[in-house]
């Protein structure tokens, strides 16, 4: 198998889709009915389906479905996102849905771990700005954003500081954020390690 470099990630710009609420967990963000599919191929349609089932009874519509936030890139969301279980599938469906980054107070562990692991920068800001990001996100969904990894910087209608550890940071800079890539890339020292492994080679 051949390795495949994972790309560079310093910047990623577009539209800002808010979603609000804190603790929003990975059952929410995708429920459960969906981590039996055997390939993540066409998740993305589902992400927050159940959120976006209960509104639309209740005569409303979830952000993930008002044409005006539709091929938005970046997510703006509240305090522990992505808290609960720790399913792949939950920035999975962000990620096929069209989500490329995501900016909010905090994140839960596993979850920012699964997002760095994609290729879906994750990072953070104070109560009171991610407030003001949400509601110009919600006053004009035409605006554009950049959020800049490099810079330590989101660029928009609001422009602030964000804040991500400098690991992660530093993987998506180099482009080493990719575990797979990782892997494919020192194949051969793999290999030689697995020969040298009797449960493995069969050299007892």
């Amino acid at each position: 198998m051949q390795a495949t470099a994972a790309a560079i990630i310093e910047s990623v710009s577009g539209r800002a889709v808010p979603v609000r609420g804190n603790d929003i967990d990975t059952d929410r963000i995708i429920p459960a009915r969906y981590l039996r599919t055997v390939t993540f191929d066409g998740i993305g349609e589902h992400a927050f389906e159940d959120d976006r089932r209960g509104l639309a009874a209740k005569g409303q519509v979830h952000t993930f479905d008002k044409p005006e936030y539709q091929g938005g890139k970046i997510l703006f969301v509240n305090k522990n996102f992505g808290c609960g279980s720790s399913r792949e599938h939950a920035p999975q469906s962000l990620m096929r849905w069209g989500i490329e980054a995501v900016v909010g107070e905090s994140f839960a562990e596993i979850f920012f771990g699964n997002c760095v692991s994609l290729g879906i920068p994750c990072v953070t800001v104070d109560e009171a700005t991610i407030n003001r990001l949400l509601d110009s996100a919600e006053s004009d969904p035409t605006a554009n954003w950049t959020l800049d990894v490099k810079g330590h910087e989101l660029k928009g209608p609001v422009t602030v500081k964000v804040d991500m550890p400098e690991g992660p940071r530093s993987q998506f800079l180099s482009g080493q954020w990719n575990p797979m890539s990782e892997l494919l890339s020192h194949l051969s020292e793999v290999e030689q390690v697995a020969d040298n492994l009797p449960y493995v080679s069969g050299k007892w």
